[in-house]
């Protein structure tokens, strides 16, 4: 029996999140900072010789069939994003899918968009297409964005599908994904300095970026000015990640989540405020709501000296600290025989 096999990391956005919208940067440039970590969209394969394709998703206990004859992208069943990624991929063999995630749609951590990498890599391997980087981080995309118009932007494809640290510039002609080569004890102290909590909520991201870019397209100024100012502090957060200056890089994080919430009252609520308002009180240098806004995971950066203190405040608040570490590699894909 052959087993297929891939997983895509998921991601932290540091900042210029909102400028990957093809709204925006087809008149603009637009440009994101990010980084993988260590929590996967996982994806496993078991061809067999039947004529119908059994999806398992292990994380809400869900089992779809459908038969490879049919239409895909209007067959029965739910699983919508399974089901337009196999029919993207033109699947007609029988088999059997295993999907796992480790974080839940909707935590800010680009998991839907890494999911999709993961199957489009695990196909890949089942069926030895030669795709490239840009090629599987175009098709997931096509897939999340114009075959089932899920609003959102270009980061998440390529984050899951590249990994490691990335500045990616977006332009009407074309997407550069540019990697980052980082001294691994400026990623060891960023690490460590880093504190990342989950909310308790989470969050439809496609409203928000949809009332996103709304406003942009009604040309509110403060939005365009925050959007701005945020392609602006991508390149400084850049050049204190390089150079090592990492205090720098958290108040620039704290810069960045202020211009952030200037582009929708939908990213932030009172729950989220008061929490980075305890954590800024407690010795936290800045920090930022990850993904789209509205729920998910706060990620703070506070100097080793104050993390243990804005974390013991954010728990006895309600949040929950994650544990987590840097992924430098992005979707990976193999066979066990």
């Amino acid at each position: 029996m052959m087993i297929i096999r891939a997983k895509a990391p998921l991601r932290i956005s540091f900042c210029g999140g909102g400028t990957d919208v093809k709204e925006y940067f087809t008149h603009n440039t637009g440009m994101v900072l990010s980084s993988t970590i260590n929590r996967y969209a996982f994806t496993s394969i078991i061809p067999n010789n039947t004529r119908e394709i059994e999806v398992h998703s292990l994380d809400y206990n869900i089992v779809e069939k459908y038969n490879c004859d049919e239409d895909l992208y209007n067959c029965e069943g739910g699983l919508e994003l399974v089901k337009s990624t196999l029919a993207a991929l033109n699947v007609s063999s029988g088999c059997q899918v295993y999907l796992h995630n480790d974080a839940p749609p909707g935590s800010g951590l680009g998991s839907s968009s890494a999911m999709v990498v993961s199957m489009i890599s695990a196909v890949s391997e089942w069926q030895g297409l030669a795709f490239d980087n840009y090629e599987i981080s175009e098709l997931a995309y096509k897939i999340e964005r114009e075959d089932l118009k899920i609003a959102g932007g270009y980061q998440d494809q390529y984050g899951a599908t590249f990994g490691g640290f990335n500045f990616i510039e977006f332009s009407k002609d074309a997407i550069v994904v540019n990697p980052l080569i980082i001294k691994p004890d400026i990623i060891n102290e960023l690490e460590y300095n880093l504190l990342m909590c989950y909310t308790g909520g989470i969050r439809l991201s496609s409203k928000i970026i949809d009332d996103q870019v709304n406003n942009y397209i009604q040309k509110k100024e403060d939005v365009i000015h925050a959007m701005d100012e945020l392609k602006t502090l991508t390149v400084e957060m850049k050049k204190a990640l390089l150079r090592g200056n990492l205090d720098d890089f958290g108040a620039l994080l704290h810069d960045a989540w202020i211009n952030k919430k200037m582009m929708s009252s939908k990213i932030s609520n009172t729950k989220i405020d008061e929490l980075y308002a305890e954590a800024l009180n407690s010795g936290a240098l800045g920090g930022k709501l990850l993904g789209a806004g509205g729920g998910g995971y706060l990620l703070l950066y506070c100097p080793y000296t104050k993390k243990h203190v804005v974390s013991d405040r954010l728990e006895k608040m309600g949040a929950q600290v994650a544990a987590w570490n840097f992924e430098l590699k992005g979707v990976q894909s193999w066979k066990l025989k």
